[in-house]
Parts: structure tokens; sequence; C-alpha cells
């Protein structure tokens, strides 16, 4: 999940100087006394802004910091989704509070389904929850939602104030009940991800994930979440292929989701032009290419189908906020390598970042270097979800 970012004010305030002069100052400091002293300060500036939805200030502060300053923009950042993840207001004596979440890739012909979930299903996920990720004697709220990214708190202040109503479920162990018809629309894609979204409640100090108590682990975690938490959630996606992400803390799960599902999605497209459109790897050629604005934003692989030298359908790579491009062909073609495609050419050159001004979709580069509309072959056209990309 890309660090949220808002417009800069022209004239920035005392509010956002005196957030960047404490990012700095904590981002400077040589111990861990010194970096107490400036969180603390830190924290009740940002718990201010939060409090006012005052999103802007964060994120101008964000933005110059930034373009001047990465170890205190990194500071920020991490202290503001800290403050968002963390507020335990309301809870009684002592206690450790994570708004987490547990990221699921999946991919279908047809629309992958989000929205509410059912008790029995919600229940179900819980158990898996609480045998295999969480550590002994938390206590666990959870969304009656499985969100698509379109339907996450867009903002700090709303991830805060989701974290909030889910402390309040958490301390009494029960689950939140949202609205789904206040949500975003959900937009389709052939692959895409989908959110668990709760709060974990433990006693100061105490573990919080199960790989944190002595005989635990991450990989055993994620491997048995996998096979029982799969078979929890199977009935919420239905004719999906899936794959569970490690459940983590909100901002890094969604981070991680977000670089998973790049390489997950040209596995997803491969597959699907295979089984779908009956194209097997082997007679598919994959031209890969970089597009810009003012910079290179993201790799677009176009899948060619060797007889008729179309493009049948794209992938976009997007580039992450710690990524320069360098090394993304490279990614990109190991990954097509596994899948059985090996006809692959990158062009160096860079194209604009231009997408069908009639439906809105991305321009994927083809074997001519043109950037062209991807078109499934007529008579399968009816099997692919609106939108493949």
């Amino acid at each position: 999940m890309s660090r949220n970012r808002l417009p800069r004010r022209k004239h920035q305030s005392p509010e956002i100087e005196e957030l960047m002069q404490l990012a700095r100052a904590l981002a400077q400091s040589s111990s861990r006394i010194e970096d107490g002293f400036w969180e603390t300060r830190l924290a009740a500036r940002i718990d201010k802004l939060i409090k006012n939805s005052d999103d802007d200030s964060l994120s101008a502060a964000l933005d110059t910091l930034n373009k001047t300053d990465q170890r205190g923009c990194d500071a920020l950042a991490d202290m503001i989704e800290f403050r968002c993840e963390s507020r335990g207001e309301g809870i009684q004596g002592e206690r450790d509070v994570l708004l987490f979440a547990a990221p699921v890739l999946a991919w279908s012909r047809y629309a992958i389904p989000s929205g509410p979930i059912a008790a029995e299903a919600l229940a179900n996920l819980r158990v898996q929850l609480a045998a295999h990720i969480f550590a002994a004697d938390v206590r666990l709220g959870l969304a009656d939602i499985l969100f698509s990214p379109d339907q996450l708190p867009p903002s700090y202040s709303e991830t805060a104030r989701l974290t909030g109503k889910l402390v309040k479920a958490a301390v009494h162990s029960r689950d939140l009940h949202l609205d789904a018809g206040q949500l975003g629309e959900t937009m389709s894609f052939l692959s895409d991800t989908r959110y668990l979204v709760g709060v974990v409640v433990a006693e100061k100090g105490a573990a919080l994930f199960r790989w944190q108590e002595t005989d635990g682990s991450r990989e055993t975690a994620l491997a048995r979440w996998r096979t029982q938490g799969g078979e929890a959630l199977r009935p919420l996606l239905p004719a999906c292929a899936s794959e569970l992400l490690l459940p983590l803390a909100f901002h890094s799960a969604c981070r991680e989701a977000e670089r998973q599902s790049r390489p997950y999605s040209i596995r997803a497209s491969v597959a699907f032009l295979n089984t779908g459109v009956n194209i097997a790897a082997d007679r598919l050629a994959a031209v890969i290419a970089p597009f810009k604005e003012n910079r290179i934003e993201e790799y677009r692989v176009g899948f060619v189908h060797k007889n008729s030298n179309n493009v049948v359908h794209g992938v976009v790579w997007p580039l992450l906020d710690v990524e320069d491009g360098n090394d993304t062909p490279a990614q990109i073609e190991a990954v097509l390598r596994e899948c059985g495609v090996d006809d692959i050419r990158v062009i160096e050159h860079t194209f604009p970042l231009e997408y069908c001004d009639d439906c809105g979709a991305p321009l994927y580069p083809d074997s001519e270097d043109e950037a062209v509309h991807a078109e499934l072959p007529e008579d399968d056209g009816a099997r692919a979800p609106q939108h493949l990309h």
C-alpha cells in the first residue's frame, strides 16, 4: 500500500512546520531514550491532526520531507501509521492495540466478490485467526466486510476511526457491523486483492502474534493459515483461485499485498489465457515496456498471441515508492519464464502513460513497439471479466 499522498498546500502552516521539525529530530536521534522524547511529542501532534481530520497537513508534511529529508519522511510516516493502527482510547487498563489486515490474492474469469460476510463465515474466520495467527489470550474484533482495495479507508483519519470502532468491538470479543452501502464501488479486474480487517487487543507488552510465542514461527503460521483459513474463505470467493498472505499490521499488510500482487497478476493472466481462452503459455509472447509521466511509474506487459500477433491481454506492474525500476524487467521476465512463457522482449524506450479514450483501460506494448488496446479473440470475449488489467 503506497503511502497516502494528498496535494501540498501552497503555504505551510505552523502545524506542518512543527511536524517536520519533530520528524527530523526523531530521525537524527542517537539513542532509544531520545527516541522516546521525540516520539511522545510527535505522536501528540499527529493525534491532534487525526482527531481534526486534517489529513492535508499530514500529507503536506510527508510530501515536503519526501523531497528534502527521506529519513525524516520515513520517521513521520511510521509514526502516522502507528497512531492510526494503535488507538486505544476508552480501554480500561494498559493494553496494546493493533489494526491488522489479512490480504487474499485472487483471480477469476468472473467478478471477484467483495462486501458483507455472513455471521457464520465470520465466526469461522475468527476461529482460524485465533488458532493460527494470533497469540493466546488476545481479543479480536473483525469487520464483517471482505474489503476490496477501493473500499479500504482512503485517509489516515478514516483509518484511525475504523480502528477506534473495532477496538470497542474487540474488547468484548465481538465483531463490527459496517454498512456495505457506504463503501466505495469495487472495480472488476481479472486478479485483485481482498482484505479481512480487524483489531487485536492484548495486555501491555504481551505477544500479539503466534510467532511471538516461544513455540511459534511465521512460516508455520502462514502455512496453517493458508490451509485452514483458505477453507474458511472458500465460500466467500466462489469460482476464484486464491492465495492467502500473512496477516500483519494494517499498512504493512497492504504494502506487502501490493508487492505480491504484481507477480500474482502475471501468473493469473497466463492461467486465464490457458484455461479460459485456450491459449497455452508456449503460444504466447510477452512484450515488456516502461511507461512514464514525469518519471517511470510502471511497467506494462502485453501478451501477444503468436498466431495473430495481436495483444490479447495485458498486465500493469506498478513501481512502489522505494523502487527505481532498474531491475524490474528482470523480475517480470523471471515470473514469465516460471509460467512457461519463454518468448520475451523488453523495450528500452519509454511510452507515455496512456489509456484508452473510450473505456479507460491501459494501453499495452505490442511486437511492433506500439501501445495498443488488449483484445481477446472475439469468440472468447464473453468469458473475460469486464476489465482485463
